[in-house]
């Protein structure tokens, strides 16, 4: 049972808490529990209920009924389902959802303790600034005015780029929308969020491989695979409810777990075949394993012939993977690779999982290519059990980058083309010369004029060069001189060294946020810092994605707390205080403050918005359907047998084409040619051309169920229907929307002219998808339309037609909207065409330099990088060992949040860093020793040694949740009163290095170089 802990009224922050007075020894649990305040049996009773948190003894006596709510886990992309009981307007206790087909009545610790999230007593209470080194309360009015003031005052001085907007994973699908949107009313692309520090690679790589940046299958889909290789991924501590359906497949199917990974994980330790590798050499290791595939003849011919371009090219590198050259690079001997290649080989269909171990490198984009390759030789694609599924570690990370919170791209990759900005402003129906007009520009290399409008901003992973960067070096016309941190965890970015500097220099650093994060307490600032208390998703409503493209629809558990507001009203007073409300949010009702934009209507707005991916068909009302029917949908398929959602797949996982009313079901398994595009089936989409050097890339006499295209075929256009006679089928209504399109002056019309087509072209999250129209196409009227008609509309394509006609007629045929093509294995835009290896920028291996170096120095996202200029530098004498971080079970991101809360804090207090005993016994440094790690860049951390096997020799690991501490200073006094996390201690990424990804500037992580020391 939870217990009473409190009063009601806010404790003084714990000063002095147990972990600073015995900084140098270990602290047992109940030395922990006593220092810290917390009663007792916490976990003891989580235990006893079996991870069913029950009914809490409130301020008082709950008597009212027991109102269950039904809402959705915020540390994880699994999506769980909770129930939440509320008494009296006080949440009280929590069942996980047995119902859902994502968790099946599980939760992991992190589940179980989320009631504890919304109520918890450290979180920001009210608005806060500093001012001459104290914190004060401030109301909302004042902070807003304060704050908007400021702004205003820097975009005048320094335009509109010199604010950057961080947004945030955490938000709802329409907080998401509304936040890329309100950065474009504001009149900047220096916005962006977590997916560029976790998963940008993942969604460059695999969108230029097969068109869609997202997981391809499902969570419940690995049900069907008959052999699961994990590389880079520990599912069992990162996302501990999935790995239910992979022990599934594995018990039912006597599936072979494979299991590649530098670190014997808690998820290894379920692997029939563990693979260790050195870090930073994923290319090497699966191209390891296709010589072995291509040598024996085990590839699937027959789908590479038909449904893959570039194979040859990937042949010959391939080729040079020998045995002997992969275990000098990788460790790893050929005779295992052998082993996983005939096993992979014999066990069809087979899915690959992969997380952020195998992201966040330097050629992060060459390693999610590699495994994409893999499954294609191996015809993994398109099936059941196959796929790449790609677990994302936040629970609407998948959301929020389809909803364009990114640098590079528009809500729906519709990236940052004058088509795609028109786009837009037409569903918005803003003018699109005021919305141009909020943009600064900048002389281009030619001397002419360019907007910012259409440039990438700078990423997440980059801001602190934005604000440290000499100003000539950055393509904007001023640095960043205010930062927003809305929902982002600055210690999960590396370099904190250099970010205590950048946030020092800032004019302004504002965060929003339901607790402080170590952006309150990193710097030594006495002014112009402001907290601004967001309320938790569990204090507001909407829909959010989970990382298998199903949507869900969160009920509002309890009203916000203390002064905290939801994040969609805060951007409401934000617009309101720049002048643009009216405009932002005309086509969208507002609640009755006048203020904040309704949920429902908002992703109305986005229905009629986002052709690409089709988040088109998933209105509120099919969204809330679901929730409430989950008990009806197939555990494993996800396909709803009866009820009042029947045939519709859980979720809605995009793409779900047309309107709600056209009752798309779904798209469960991306590419799956079993069955018609009506049913959720797919082909490969058509996003690279038709030929590439004369060679055809469209797909081979295959295609869909019912298709009456039974070969490849290109993406759609109003002139692909002319030419094959299914104009005829459009009705008069999207007829209309289409002439006003393009400007033909008729009855219905929408909006302005449009020259063009959109999609990003490379970046973080090209994924994509379509979508159709709503109604049935009922007898076609006589209605007068113009001679020129199809003249005139003929360049419309399937991403921009409003009307969604094309689309619906499209399927109507039986072909997918977006194409039917090859996956390439080729990507001839990116620095490396076909994946190679290159050795990490700070590397140990000074023999692998020559033959596999990195890249040379570049400039892209506004901003010089460096590649070479490191990696030329031999720092391997004084920083011999590998460094890599990752994830532990009770904490989430950046940790303020479940370091927060009691039950989690009482179950990981120390932050520590794995050291193998042989080099531990070199170092002079035994098990639960304090040791210094440093980094090259001097970065250093103070923590505890854990000696063990689970890192090889040579490799020290350490987790990513811990901040408040910085290179051996506890920063507890500078949080304010009351809201400092239970559990302290050093950030890795302080220790942690430069490096970025060749496309899309992902921060390295996984494979740097540190010294220990004894402390």
């Amino acid at each position: 049972m939870l217990r009473k802990k409190t009063n009601g009224v806010a404790r003084r922050p714990q000063r002095t808490s147990i972990l600073s007075e015995v900084a140098q020894t270990s602290v047992d649990r109940r030395a922990f529990l006593r220092g810290s305040g917390l009663a007792i049996g916490g976990l003891a009773a989580v235990a006893a209920t079996g991870g069913t948190v029950q009914k809490a003894n409130a301020a008082s006596t709950a008597t009212g009924a027991v109102d269950l709510k039904k809402s959705v886990c915020t540390h994880c992309s699994v999506g769980c389902t909770v129930i939440a009981e509320v008494q009296d307007g006080v949440w009280t206790g929590q069942e996980p959802g047995w119902d859902s087909p994502f968790n099946l009545g599980a939760h992991c610790a992190k589940g179980a303790s989320v009631r504890e999230h919304a109520h918890g007593e450290r979180r920001l209470k009210y608005p806060m600034k500093k001012e001459g080194g104290e914190w004060k309360r401030i109301s909302w009015e004042e902070a807003i005015n304060e704050i908007g003031d400021g702004m205003m005052s820097i975009r005048e001085e320094s335009g509109p780029d010199s604010v950057y907007w961080l947004g945030s994973a955490k938000h709802s699908n329409e907080q998401a929308y509304l936040f890329r949107k309100f950065a474009g009313y504001w009149g900047t692309n220096n916005v962006d969020h977590q997916a560029r520090i976790c998963h940008s690679t993942t969604v460059a790589g695999v969108a230029n491989t097969w068109g869609y940046g997202a997981m391809t299958n499902s969570y419940n889909d690995i049900h069907n695979s008959k052999a699961i290789f994990i590389i880079g991924g520990n599912p069992a501590e990162a996302h501990p409810v999935s790995l239910l359906h992979v022990l599934r497949a594995k018990e039912q199917n006597n599936a072979p777990l494979i299991v590649c990974d530098p670190r014997f994980t808690r998820t290894a330790a379920h692997a029939d075949e563990y693979v260790r590798f050195r870090p930073g050499s994923d290319v090497a290791l699966i191209w390891g394993i296709l010589w072995h595939i291509f040598e024996n003849g085990w590839e699937d011919k027959e789908f590479i012939r038909t449904r893959v371009w570039g194979m040859d090219q990937i042949r010959e590198e391939v080729a040079k993977w020998t045995p002997e050259e992969v275990e000098r690079v990788t460790g790893t001997p050929g005779e295992q690779l052998r082993r996983v290649a005939r096993t992979m080989a014999n066990n069809r269909p087979g899915t690959v999982i992969w997380c952020m171990g195998g992201t966040q490198h330097t050629n992060g984009n060459n390693n999610t290519r590699a495994y994409c390759i893999l499954q294609l030789a191996l015809g993994n694609m398109g099936t059941s059990g196959g796929g790449t599924n790609i677990f994302r570690g936040h629970d609407n990370v998948q959301g929020a980058t389809d909803l364009g919170v990114l640098s590079h791209t528009l809500p729906g990759y519709y990236g940052l083309s004058k088509g795609s900005w028109q786009h837009w402003a037409r569903v918005w129906e803003e003018d699109f010369d005021w919305l141009s007009g909020q943009f600064a520009t900048v002389k281009g290399a030619d001397g002419k004029d360019k907007s910012l409008m259409n440039e990438t901003g700078i990423p997440v992973s980059r801001w602190i060069d934005g604000i440290l960067e000499d100003a000539e070096n950055i393509d904007q016309p001023n640095n960043v001189r205010a930062m927003v941190l809305w929902g982002h965890a600055p210690n999960s970015q590396t370099r904190m060294v250099e970010m205590k500097k950048a946030m020092e220099k800032l004019d302004m650093l504002v965060v929003v946020d339901p607790y402080p994060t170590v952006s309150a307490v990193l710097h030594d600032r006495t002014d112009g810092v402001y907290l601004l208390p967001a309320a938790t998703q569990f204090e507001t409503y909407g829909s959010v994605t989970a990382s298998n493209r199903s949507f869900q629809w969160r009920e509002k558990v309890v009203d916000p707390l203390f002064e905290s507001k939801p994040d969609h009203e805060i951007i409401g007073l934000f617009a309101k205080k720049f002048g643009f409300h009216d405009r932002m949010f005309r086509n969208i009702a507002l609640e009755d403050d006048g203020v904040t934009p309704n949920v429902e209507d908002t992703l109305r707005e986005i229905n009629r918005g986002m052709w690409t991916i089709g988040y088109t068909g998933q209105s509120p009302e099919r969204l809330k359907l679901h929730m409430e029917n989950q008990h009806t949908f197939d555990k494993t398929t996800l396909k709803a047998i009866g009820g009042p959602a029947d045939g519709d797949y859980y979720g809605l996982p995009w793409p779900s084409w047309g309107t709600a009313e056209m009752k798309h079901p779904g798209t469960p398994n991306l590419y799956d040619m079993s069955k018609p595009v009506a049913e959720g089936g797919l082909t490969f989409r058509a996003r690279f051309g038709v030929e590439h050097e004369g060679d055809n890339l469209l797909a081979e006499g295959v295609a869909t169920p019912g298709s009456e295209i039974q070969d490849g075929y290109p993406e759609f256009t109003m002139q692909m229907l002319i030419d094959l006679g299914w104009d005829s089928d459009l009705t008069d209504d999207e007829r209309r929307i289409m002439a006003g399109i393009v400007g033909l002056e008729l009855d219905g019309s929408v909006g302005q002219s449009d020259d063009g087509d959109s999609d990003s072209a490379q970046g973080i999250t090209s994924g994509d998808g379509t979508q159709g129209s709503d109604e049935e196409v009922g007898e076609q009227s006589m209605s007068p339309f113009p001679s020129d008609f199809n003249d005139k509309t003929a360049s419309l394509n399937w991403k921009t037609d409003l009307s969604g006609g094309i689309q619906r007629v499209a399927i109507k045929h039986g072909c997918a909207p977006f194409g039917n093509a090859k996956a390439r294995t080729v990507v001839w835009t990116f620095p490396d065409p076909v994946p190679v290896h290159r050795e990490p920028l700070y590397t140990n291996r000074r023999d692998l330099v020559e033959d596999y170096p990195t890249y040379e120095d570049r400039k892209f996202y506004r901003l010089p990088t460096m590649y070479a200029s490191i990696q030329k530098q031999d720092f391997s004498k004084d920083y011999p060992i590998i460094l890599t971080s990752g994830r532990l079970v009770e904490y989430e991101g950046g940790g303020d949040e479940t370091r927060s809360n009691p039950w989690l804090a009482e179950l990981q207090q120390d932050m520590f860093i794995e050291i193998h005993p042989r080099d531990a016994n070199n170092i002079g440094v035994r098990d639960g020793a304090q040791v210094w790690v440093e980094g090259p860049e001097g970065g250093k951390v103070k923590v505890m040694a854990m000696v063990t096997e689970r890192v090889g020799e040579g490799v020290a690991f350490m987790p990513f949740h811990f901040g408040g501490h910085f290179q051996g200073n506890d920063l507890r006094s500078k949080y304010p009163d009351g809201a400092d996390p239970y559990v302290l201690g050093e950030s890795t990424n302080t220790a942690q290095t430069y490096g970025y990804d060749s496309v899309t500037q992902m921060q390295e992580t996984k494979a740097t170089l540190c010294k220990i020391m004894p402390a």
